[in-house]
């Protein structure tokens, strides 16, 4: 099937969808048509150099300003910096308090409102140098600075950058110091802000705006502004800091503590502090009395008795000289603590042990009570898991199915925790706290149950009571340690973090889990997949071989020679081929193809009778397989019993599909190359696929008969999800379940190496088959047979699948067998591929160029 229907099938299926990805695309398309800089009328520009990590660098910022002329020429120059995500505006009261007698510059600093919104740095020094630079372009020698909020920041380094361009400063409820921002730990803000970057950046890119929200208050260029700015240099530059200063600060500001005014008041000794009312809002409910103190204090300065920091009072230099009392840093209260309580309540619903983790370590290092921390921590996860058990009620299984849910969990656990809950009741409810992977889908399915809401409450209520502040107080006691770690190696602060929550992170998936039989089985899964190499995933197996190719592709001079090995498939059948048409070429074998059809991707209802029509052109029955036309290690494979589990397939399963006969039998992966020219090929290798069975005892349930078993336990978790609805069934004594039926070893088939079966009949059989298929030279059969008997005389082979490149001599998996011999094995299958595609390309045959095979690769993932 062509891309184009396809993409009709998903539009129609998907209307809202599509029709919301086309108003992104066109409101990103009408973003970057927008100009840069997008001035007020009333606003004048100037182009300056741009700034990036603190250095000039090639291209021009545009700055918006407001310039407000003096009544008298000669009057000094104001330079009024708002915060963030404030822009100008937020200084006019200010500005219309001080009126004519000074010339007043109201920039909005870059990546706010008027001013060029995207530049490379956001940050406080970014902005120092873009005004000092703004200064220099307009010929002004000199301005005295009003820093509100962020813009302390700007004004210190701009100040350090060039000291005689700044007369004096008038911190403004300003931020200064890292240990009185946030959290007070650089690396712990910079993840906050990240999150928060985070964020605004999937809102503003995900919303379709035209436009409208890149200069909003609290967008990207805000985020960026607090992400990419480091307050650790300010201290330095207040303790050297020469000119006179003025700090205007609230006792009850919740953003920036007056704490930090009275640090900075230390550090400066030549500084005035003046304690304000209104909080963190005084250029807004007290610009008149601002405005007369910041007068006040630039007339001073201008007369000559500025005081600067060579003639401070002597007590006030000796106290600036003392190291920091980090008893001063005052614990969160108002806004901030607000801030910190929704934070942590918020991270719960990505992860509940790292909001509890966070708490842990705010409260070790003094942030937070240990009441608070908790509190922030309880109410976030009682408020989400209340949303899972309502989620359950009113959505229910349908939804299941469909994204997100099925992002998070999966039909089978639902299952087994409704079962759960039938079966203990209350309980459940206490245990799947401590259980992990059980609590997602144990109140999902209470709330499809319709569990009494207030009896869930009640014991859900009990379950966190004990969970979280146990886990908090761990992680408390556990960080003081760490944060006496981070005092004495600062520099290797997000090692000693990382460090300390991966190893609470691990204390809880291993101990906790060693309270249940279940849990601790678990384990022992999880070891055996580690220590055993037929588990690893293709990242851990592959890269030996992936430097072996890169030497293959040297010798034969082509890193793409190799999908010659068969030019009867695209592109040798590297990814992304048809089964069908692969099928197709080798049905002039005859019989020995299971039969099959194709499942065009239509509404629903047709597909199912196209599946009826299939097993009624045939004279089939069910079983019958269903799987994706185009797949990889068995994803998506289906034996299907019944028109409800066909219809539910199809539901799951709206690309094109195969509907092939189900054969019973035994199942072999017969691994085959010819060289061209060659008048008969070889067998390269044999899997003799074994489907893993349990035995009955009249005493265990199913799932613990599979946890018991050494070889159905490295597979527990994909076994038990499969047979989910049959986990508490007691199979009688001598009953013998198998638990897959499915020749895949992801899907927990047992491959042996059967190479020992290989015959002349059979070798004859497949080559015969091969021959078939015009431009097939290398690859693996998957097929069944009705006894080992019948597999070595090549009689009765009904083959279900035939893969090119992608093939691997599954044998190799054989539990006998090291990974050595896993690597030998796959750098002989291709050291063989691309002799059989050097080959080819001898006779006349061109390999396709690596990018376009990159673009194909990529696509059709």
């Amino acid at each position: 099937m062509s891309d184009a229907p396809a993409a009709r099938l998903w539009v129609r299926r998907h209307p809202l969808l599509t029709a919301y990805l086309v108003l992104v695309l066109a409101s990103t398309v009408v973003r970057w048509t927008l100009p840069d800089a997008r001035p007020r009328a009333d606003q004048v520009t100037q182009e300056l150099a741009t700034v990036a990590e603190d250095r000039v660098v090639g291209g021009t910022v545009t700055m918006a300003y407001y310039d407000r002329p003096a009544a008298s020429r000669d009057a000094p120059v104001v330079l009024l910096l708002h915060g963030s995500p404030l822009a100008s505006p937020a200084m006019f009261g200010l500005a219309n308090a001080l009126g004519d007698r000074y010339r007043l510059l109201i920039p909005d600093l870059p990546g706010l409102r008027g001013s060029t919104i995207r530049v490379p740095d956001y940050s406080v020094a970014a902005h120092g140098r873009y005004v000092t630079q703004l200064l220099d372009s307009l010929g002004i020698a000199q301005a005295h600075a009003v820093a509100y909020s962020m813009s302390g920041g700007v004004v210190l380094h701009a100040a350090d950058i060039a000291p005689g361009k700044i007369a004096s400063n008038t911190m403004l409820a300003a931020i200064g110091v890292q240990e009185m921002e946030l959290l007070g730990d650089y690396h712990l803000n910079h993840a906050v802000h990240g999150l928060q970057l985070g964020a605004l950046w999937l809102i503003q890119t995900g919303v379709p705006h035209f436009g409208y929200m890149d200069d909003a208050v609290l967008s990207v260029s805000y985020a960026r502004n607090f992400y990419d700015t480091d307050q650790r240099p300010l201290r330095a530059i207040l303790e050297g800091y020469a000119g006179p200063m003025q700090i205007l600060h609230s006792r009850s500001d919740g953003l920036v503590p007056f704490a930090a005014a009275e640090e900075h008041y230390r550090l400066v000794p030549q500084s005035t502090l003046i304690e304000m009312d209104d909080g963190h809002s005084i250029p807004f409910t007290e610009a008149e009395a601002a405005a007369a103190h910041i007068a006040a204090f630039i007339d001073q300065v201008e007369a000559g008795n500025g005081t600067a920091r060579s003639n401070a009072a002597p007590d006030r230099l000796v106290a600036a000289t003392q190291p920091f009392d980090e008893a001063t840093v005052p614990r969160p209260e108002g806004v901030t603590l607000g801030i910190f309580f929704i934070l942590i309540a918020l991270v719960t619903l990505i992860s509940e042990d790292l909001a509890c983790i966070g708490a842990g370590l705010l409260i070790a290092r003094g942030t937070l009570t240990f009441t608070t921390g908790t509190l922030a921590a309880f109410t976030g996860i009682f408020v989400g898991d209340i949303l899972l058990f309502l989620a359950g009620r009113y959505l229910g299984r349908p939804f299941l199915g469909r994204a997100p849910l099925k992002w998070f969990v999966s039909k089978q656990a639902v299952e087994r925790g409704t079962a759960w809950l039938q079966e203990r009741g209350a309980q459940v409810i206490i245990i799947s706290r401590f259980i992990p992977g059980t609590r997602f889908a144990t109140y999902f399915g209470a709330g499809m149950l319709h569990t009494s809401f207030w009896w869930f409450t009640l014991f859900f209520f009990v379950a966190v009571a004990i969970w979280t502040p146990a886990l908090v107080g761990l992680s408390a006691w556990a960080g003081e340690a760490a944060w006496d770690l981070l005092a004495r190696a600062e520099q290797y602060a997000w090692l000693v973090l990382v460090g300390f929550i991966l190893g609470l992170l691990l204390l809880l998936k291993i101990v906790v889990p060693l309270f249940s039989y279940r849990g601790r089985r678990l384990l022992v899964s999880s070891w055996k997949r580690l220590t055993h190499w037929e588990f690893w995933p293709m990242w851990a197996i592959y890269p030996p071989v992936v430097v072996y190719g890169v030497w293959l592709s040297i010798k034969h001079r082509s890193a793409t020679v190799f999908t010659l090995a068969n030019p009867g498939m695209p592109d040798g059948g590297i990814v992304g081929e048809s089964k069908a048409e692969i099928l197709t070429q080798l049905r002039p074998a005859g019989d020995a193809i299971a039969t099959f059809d194709v499942i065009e991707p239509d509404e629903e209802a047709e597909r199912a009778e196209q599946v009826a029509a299939f097993l009624a052109r045939h004279g089939f029955a069910y079983p019958v397989v269903l799987k994706p036309d185009v797949g990889e290690r068995g994803q998506g494979v289906g034996i299907i019993r019944s028109d409800a589990e066909r219809d539910a397939y199809l539901a799951e399963h709206p690309e094109r599909l195969i509907a092939q006969e189900y054969v019973p039998g035994l199942e072999y992966g017969v691994f085959y190359y010819r060289h061209p020219g060659e008048a008969q090929g070889h067998l390269f290798a044999i899997t003799d696929k074994r489907f893993p069975t349990v035995n009955g005892d009249g005493q265990r349930t199913l799932e613990r008969l599979i946890l018991d078993d050494p070889r159905a336990v490295c597979m527990a978790r994909f076994l038990l999800n499969h047979h989910a609805d049959r986990l508490r069934d007691v199979p009688a004594d001598g009953e013998v379940i198998r638990l897959v039926e499915l020749g895949t070893h992801s899907r927990g088939s047992l491959f042996l190496d059967g190479t020992h079966l290989a015959t002349p009949d059979l070798l004859a059989e497949i080559d015969l088959i091969s021959q078939v298929y015009d431009g097939f030279y290398f690859g693996r059969y998957d097929l069944r047979v009705p006894s080992v008997e019948d597999f070595q005389a090549g009689r009765h082979l009904k083959i279900v699948e035939l893969n090119g490149l992608t093939s691997e001599a599954t044998s190799m998996y054989d539990p006998q067998h090291s990974v050595f011999f896993a690597w030998r094995t796959l750098m002989t299958q291709w050291r063989i591929a691309f002799e059989i595609g050097a080959a080819n390309r001898t006779r006349g045959m061109q390999a396709p160029g690596v990018w376009g095979l990159l673009g194909r690769l990529v696509n059709r993932g």
